[in-house]
Formats: structure tokens, C-alpha cells, sequence
């Protein structure tokens, strides 16, 4: 690159207007990385706050920032070195109504590290909308991606299938749990590792709210045990202090729960007996002798089935029998335990631990049998990957910017090389035709129209699946629902009184043929959907008693099988087939030319610990149906 190239470089970059959405993993190093190659406005929003289990990748937090706006800190951070940069902070969710089409406009480029789909899929839409160009990515370990999507030019975020990530971010974990799998990874990585493994290991189950009235008058040594403490009063101790007042410390962030379900704190003297003696059995009844393995609190309880769904109060009677057990047979391990699902004790521990939590969030509980299924292993976050993903982000940003489409790439970070290759820089796609997001396909929606209630409607299709955030459905002329804060109390009124009829009972009735316009006025986003009426549904196959297609791509017409996984990384990775078959791969083209026919796609969902989720392509199948730039 000559001086003048370099200068006219340099003047893209400073006069750009830059938006980036997640200030995790790869959105430390991705502001730092901006402002060293020169940027001067940058914009950033996230809504979590610091935890401890950041701080090992984070590199732009210290301890002393933890339960702190990750976005502010992160600026402060970066304004040291570079004092005379623009750089604002967003302590708020991508989500909320400021960030709208509107605002999106302001920007040159928008720039990704989320770490939920549904969030991407707004991003996506808010970017089409406001015509702005957006770079993905996403890491995994080892493994990482950087994706870009410009409108017209290259597919957009939702051009292909997303399967339901099966990765789990930290803060939730640690602070906002949705499924039972949090629930899981938060009782075996926090509290199992805290209480019986090493003492000196700092994680999030210690953080005391910032205000110290709404804190616990325990101290940051309360996993601890005093000598002589009582091993009954300790069991309720700790049960107290992470199922009671962490929960209370984490209800104080007010922000955290304007959209969401509040948790309920639970401690021990609702749900326990004052003695735990007046209870089956005591741990005397366990032989000294028994092996460590199979040391079992639940024989002492009278529960025999592993299959049994526990309810709250025997969850926490299994809790503090699994504790005072480690305690009175296996002392000499604690302090330097991990856990193992072939451990019965930990794993009735860990059960116990998880619906608890789960109690408290308002999550389904499950048997202990489900619970060890789900405690798989999990893949930890690279510091190096998250900074060699943000460098690919700068990179292709200033491509953009500088609109040399030519050489927009799609690069691929490997974790064993291939063809000598540990990043592989692919060409993206064109825009998929039968994409609803961005190229206004129809769905089509087979569903029981007269048993179905619109509500089955809005909750399963509109909001689960089409990931609109303000709905509004419309049948013909007639407005059947819509959510806002502008609609007076009987408007309200009525529309609630439509989510509780079927289909065919509305005021326009939607029967077999009907076409309904579903919009989010926020993404600005519109879709048609045929409904289809279709009496019976297979209960196991088709749980939800209605099918949506077009919404992933269609089966594939051309004889072949989905492609199967190699099985080269099933130790690392939890691999599947995508769901929409060959076809999809098949269909799709290169900007410079048209993919043979035959091409398949592979994709893998790779559970991880990080900040950041992806879905990556199988690298082996993308070097061969894409050509490669060397």
C-alpha cells in the first residue's frame, strides 16, 4: 500500500462513525483494537455488569470493577491511552426502543460480540433496515468466526439456519438463567468448585451488592467452616447465602429486571425443618467404608428412584446431606475435588444445587437422572481467539468502510490447521431468495385453527421463533393484536381478549387459506403468513401442535441425505447436522460465482463458557464448496 492509499485509509477510519454491541470477550479487545488502528467515534451498548469470571479474558476490568457497567468501565479503560477519542456508553440493552432504526442510521458500520441469538436476530433486522453494513463473530475455545452482512450485497445474519445455540454465556450463568442447563453449569463450575474445591479460586458466588443495606451480614468468608462450627448450621448457612441473599443482592440492579421474570430468593427456614435429625437416617448410617464414589445421600432420605422429578423440599434436604457427607467421609478431599459425573454424591449435590436455583428462577425442575445427562463438559474461553476475532473484525470493518466488496471475506479461526491454514478466509454469500428477513418470503404456518388460541400464536411463532420484540398481527384490514406502549386501556383490553380465543373464533376469523401480516414496527420488519389447517399433530414430533416452515429452509428436492459429521472433533464439540438438509448449501452462491450443485453444508454447535456464541461451519466442508483465498 502506497502513502496515498494508506493516507485515504486513514481517513475512512477516522471519519467513520462506529457502533459496537457487546463489550465481553471480544468487545474488550475489540475496542482496543479500534482505537489503536485510529478510530475516533465509537459508539458501545451492553447491558451486563463485571463479574470475576471475566477477568481472566477481559482484559480491560480489574477486581475492583466487578458488579460495574461493563460498557463504562470499558471506556474509561481505553480514554486512558487514547484521551482524545469519542468513545460513548451504553449501560442499556440493544433491545430497548432508543436503539431504533433511526439510531442504527447515524452509523458507518455496526460491529457484533453479542452473546444470544435473539439479540443478533434484532441487530440483523435494525441493520437491514437502516440500510447499515454489520460484521458478526462469535468464538468457541479455540474455534472463531467473522461473518459480514452488507443489504443486497451479501446474506444476511438470518439467511441460513441457526440452530437453538447450545452455549451458555457467564453473566447467565451467574446472573439471569433461563433454561435448566444454567442452573447445571452454575452448580457444578461455581458452587460444587467453591465449596469443595480450591478455596483460594475467586468467583462470582462472593460478590456483594454494591449497597451494602441490601447485602448479607455475612463476610466474603462465608464458604469458610469454623472448627467447631455445627455442620447443620453451616449446610443452612451456605443455603442461605446463595439461594437467599445473592438472590436479594441481585434483585437491587433494577435494570437487569425490567424485562425480565424476578427470581425469588429462597432461604433454608421456609423450606426445612428446624432439625434436620427429625429426618430418615443421618450420615452415621453411611459406612466409613464405603467407596467414594458411591457415598449417597439419598438412601438416608428414602429416595430411591433416580428418575423421581424432587420436589423444593427434598432438593434441599438432599443439599445439605450431600454437604454434611463430603464433610464427614471425604474431608480429606475437599479442597482439591472437581466434579465427575460418575461421583454420585457430586452428582446429587449438583441436582439438588440446580433446582434449587431453578426453584428460585422460575425454571421446571428435573430428576436426577436428566440432570446428569445434562452435565457435560464445557469448553473454555481463549483469551487469544477472542483477540485474533476482534483483528478480523477491524479488518473487514476498514473493507467495508472503504465499500471494496471485492474483498469482503468471511474468515474462519481453526483450532488444528488445515492445508497448512489456522485462519481460513472464504468469500461470503449472495442474499438467500427464500430468506423471510431480508428477501420477504412468505411463511407458512399448518396449524389447528379452530383448537389453537392466538396466544399459541404470538408465544410459539411470533415471538419464539420470528424473534419480534413489538408484534403486530394483522388479518386483512383487521389488527388482531399488537403490543406498545401508546394503546390506551381499550385497545389493551381487547386485544387480550383475542390471545384467549382460537383462530377461527376471532373477529376476522383466520381459517385454512387466511394470510396474516405479522410486523415488528421496532426492526421494522414485515412478514406474510399462509395458514394452513391441519386437524391432527404427532404429540411427540411435533410437541407445540403447530409447524412453521420457510422460517429455516425447506426440505431438500434433490435426493440427498443430510451429510453427516466427521467425527474428528466430537470430544470438543457437540456437532449436528443442519436442519434444513443439503439444499441449503446447495442453493446458496459465492458474490463471484455460482456453488455446484451437489455442495453440502455442516454446521457445528459448540458449547462453551464464554462471553460470545457462534454457529460455526465444519472448516473442512467450507474449503470445499467455497474457494479459498490464499
Amino acid at each position: 500500500m502506497d502513502t496515498q492509499q494508506q493516507q485515504q485509509q486513514q481517513s475512512f477510519i477516522q471519519g467513520a462513525k462506529v457502533l459496537m454491541v457487546g463489550a465481553g470477550g471480544i468487545g474488550c479487545e475489540l475496542l482496543k483494537t479500534l482505537a489503536l488502528s485510529g478510530f475516533q467515534d465509537i459508539h458501545i451498548i451492553d447491558m451486563d455488569t463485571i463479574e470475576v469470571s471475566n477477568l481472566n479474558r477481559q482484559f480491560l476490568f480489574r477486581r475492583s470493577h466487578v458488579g460495574q457497567s461493563k460498557s463504562k468501565v470499558a471506556r474509561d479503560a481505553v480514554l486512558r491511552f487514547r484521551p482524545h477519542i469519542n468513545i460513548r456508553s451504553y449501560h442499556a440493552n440493544v433491545k430497548n426502543p432508543e436503539f431504533d432504526v433511526d439510531f442504527f442510521k447515524q452509523f458507518d458500520v455496526v460491529l457484533n460480540g453479542l452473546d444470544n441469538l435473539d439479540a443478533r436476530r434484532h441487530v440483523n433486522r435494525l441493520c437491514l433496515a437502516a440500510d447499515v453494513p454489520l460484521v458478526e463473530s462469535g468464538t468457541t475455545g479455540f474455534l472463531g468466526q467473522v461473518t459480514v452482512h452488507v443489504k443486497g450485497k451479501t446474506e444476511c445474519y438470518e439467511c441460513q439456519t441457526k440452530p437453538a445455540p447450545k452455549t451458555y454465556p457467564v453473566c447467565t450463568i451467574t446472573s439471569t438463567p433461563t433454561k435448566f442447563v444454567h442452573c447445571i453449569v452454575w452448580a457444578k463450575d461455581l458452587l460444587f468448585a467453591k465449596l469443595f474445591g480450591d478455596k483460594n479460586q475467586d468467583n462470582d458466588l462472593n460478590v456483594r451488592a454494591n449497597n451494602a443495606a441490601s447485602s448479607s451480614k455475612e463476610t466474603e468468608d462465608v464458604f469458610e467452616r469454623a472448627e467447631d462450627e455445627d455442620i447443620d448450621q453451616y449446610g443452612r448457612k451456605i443455603y442461605d447465602h446463595v439461594f437467599g441473599y445473592n438472590i436479594e443482592a441481585a434483585l437491587s440492579n433494577e435494570e437487569t429486571w425490567k424485562n425480565r421474570t424476578r427470581p425469588r430468593p429462597i432461604y433454608s427456614k421456609e423450606v426445612l425443618p428446624e432439625s434436620l435429625s427429625q429426618q430418615n437416617g443421618t450420615t452415621q448410617n453411611c459406612s466409613a467404608t464405603d467407596d467414594d464414589s458411591t457415598v449417597s445421600a439419598m438412601p438416608l432420605l428414602g429416595l430411591k428412584n433416580p428418575q423421581e422429578l424432587w420436589g423444593l423440599t427434598q432438593n434441599s434436604l438432599v443439599f445439605i446431606e450431600a454437604l454434611k457427607l463430603f464433610f464427614a467421609k471425604r474431608k480429606k478431599e475437599i479442597g482439591h475435588l472437581t466434579f465427575d459425573k460418575d461421583d454420585q454424591l457430586a452428582v446429587e449435590f449438583v441436582t439438588a444445587a440446580a433446582n434449587i436455583r431453578a426453584e428460585s428462577f422460575g425454571i421446571p425442575l428435573h430428576s436426577l437422572f436428566e440432570a446428569k445427562g445434562i452435565a457435560g463438559n464445557i469448553v473454555h474461553a481463549v483469551a487469544t481467539t477472542n483477540a485474533i476475532v476482534a483483528g478480523l473484525i477491524v479488518i473487514e470493518a476498514i473493507k467495508v468502510l472503504k465499500k471494496d466488496a471485492d474483498k469482503y471475506r468471511m474468515t474462519y479461526c481453526l483450532e488444528h490447521p488445515s492445508r497448512k491454514m489456522l485462519l481460513m478466509p472464504v468469500e461470503p454469500f449472495e442474499p438467500n431468495p427464500a430468506c423471510y428477513v431480508c428477501s420477504k418470503t412468505p411463511l407458512v404456518l399448518e396449524i389447528n385453527t379452530q383448537k389453537s388460541k392466538l396466544r399459541d400464536l404470538v408465544d410459539k411463532i411470533v415471538t419464539a421463533k420470528l424473534g419480534m420484540n413489538l408484534p403486530l398481527i394483522m388479518h386483512g384490514a383487521s389488527l388482531l393484536y399488537e403490543v406498545g406502549d401508546d394503546l390506551d386501556d381499550i385497545m389493551v383490553a381487547n386485544y387480550n381478549a383475542n390471545l384467549e380465543k382460537s383462530l377461527s373464533e376471532l373477529p376476522s376469523p383466520v381459517i385454512n387459506g387466511s394470510i396474516l401480516t405479522v410486523e415488528d414496527l421496532q426492526q421494522e420488519l414485515s412478514c406474510k403468513i399462509n395458514v394452513k389447517h391441519r386437524e391432527e399433530f404427532d404429540e411427540e414430533k411435533e410437541p407445540e401442535g403447530m409447524v412453521l416452515s420457510g422460517w429455516t429452509q425447506s426440505p431438500a428436492t434433490n435426493g440427498e441425505s443430510a451429510s453427516t459429521s466427521n467425527n474428528e472433533n466430537e470430544k470438543a464439540v457437540d456437532v449436528t447436522e443442519s436442519s434444513s438438509g443439503p439444499e441449503m448449501a446447495s442453493k446458496k452462491r459465492r458474490l463471484s460465482e455460482t456453488q455446484p450443485e451437489n455442495d453440502k453444508k455442516e454446521t457445528e454447535n459448540v458449547e462453551s463458557d464464554d462471553d460470545e456464541i457462534m454457529e460455526i461451519e465444519n472448516p473442512v466442508m467450507v474449503s470445499k464448496k467455497k474457494k479459498r483465498v490464499e
